[in-house]
């Protein structure tokens, strides 16, 4: 899964999908990726679509991206780290009372983090993205 092969990693999340559908014995990473696919009702139908591009300025959402954005968060969750996001996490549910929306929020600053870092050619700033996790509580 942890390829930078755009094509294997889809291949992989699509696979885990029909594993995961057909009650076939997953990977614990398998697992994880269905069990994200299963909360996303809108995404199971399209995930086989492995050559499909996906523009934001057209409306679209990548589902591959979005689902590994959450594997992301919830690896950084998992570990603490960056030190400090567990709690960050706690909060927001406290407050929100929806642990699906609170990733998906949460899950926003991880982009522009992300994008911020590509824009600028820089490392991504974990110490930016905290803080801005921060202003959400």
């Amino acid at each position: 899964m942890f390829s930078s092969d755009r094509s294997a990693q889809r291949k992989f999340l699509a696979k885990s999908w029909e594993k995961y559908k057909a009650n076939q014995l997953l990977e614990p990473l398998e697992l994880q990726l269905a069990k994200i696919i299963e909360k996303h009702p809108e995404y199971q139908e399209i995930i086989n679509n492995l050559d499909t591009e996906y523009f934001p300025e057209q409306g679209k959402i990548n589902p591959f991206l979005h689902i590994n954005l959450h594997l992301s968060l919830q690896d950084q969750l998992s570990l603490d780290q960056p030190k400090g996001i567990k709690k960050i996490y706690n909060s927001l549910v406290k407050k929100i009372k929806d642990t699906h929306r609170v990733e998906h929020i949460m899950m926003e600053q991880i982009a522009e983090m992300i994008f911020n870092s590509q824009k600028n050619n820089k490392p991504m700033d974990q110490e930016q993205y905290l803080r801005s996790l921060k202003e959400l509580i």
